[in-house]
């Protein structure tokens, strides 16, 4: 397995890991990835990036880490990261800004630090799994333990 800088960045903070490796399919949602992996979807995560307009015409961006069974309530990620609306990142947007592509999209190891917020039910699980920064592979560890290497906070951010 070849380690990607999610995982180098993991094992410089000292946080215990599982790698998963599966098939890199197209057009795979997170719910998929969890089957393959055989893992719940509840404690399988994907990474969403959205943006939110600025005063000055540019955009904020924010990370949210969300069960890969839920949807974001842009209501309640807006109010997290205190700004009054977000909207997702268009696709075309993702690598030039992230770093990843669609699919293998990791809170962490993007090209700049974004604020990231968890979705708090993460914590009810001794782990969870995250994606490793590349289509194809998922990592297990500790939310609490992620959350303080990459200065996350948790948050509700799902829709009920």
């Amino acid at each position: 397995m070849i380690k990607t800088n999610v995982m180098r960045i993991v094992e410089t903070a000292k946080i215990p890991y599982t790698a998963y490796e599966w098939e890199p399919v197209n057009g795979l949602d997170a719910e998929t990835v969890a089957g393959y992996i055989g893992k719940p979807a509840e404690q399988t995560f994907k990474t969403l990036v959205t943006q939110a307009p600025t005063d000055q015409h540019g955009f904020n961006h924010f990370v949210f880490v969300i069960p890969a069974n839920k949807e974001l309530s842009v209501k309640k990620a807006a109010a997290a990261a205190g700004v009054k609306n977000v909207e997702m990142l268009p696709l075309k947007k993702l690598l030039p800004l992230t770093g990843y592509i669609h699919g293998g999209c990791s809170p962490v190891g993007m090209k700049k630090a974004f604020p990231v917020f968890i979705d708090e039910t993460a914590i009810l699980f001794d782990t969870f799994f995250v994606s490793g920064g590349k289509v194809g592979l998922t990592l297990e560890l500790n939310a609490e333990a992620l959350a303080d290497a990459i200065g996350a906070k948790f948050a509700d951010l799902t829709l009920d």
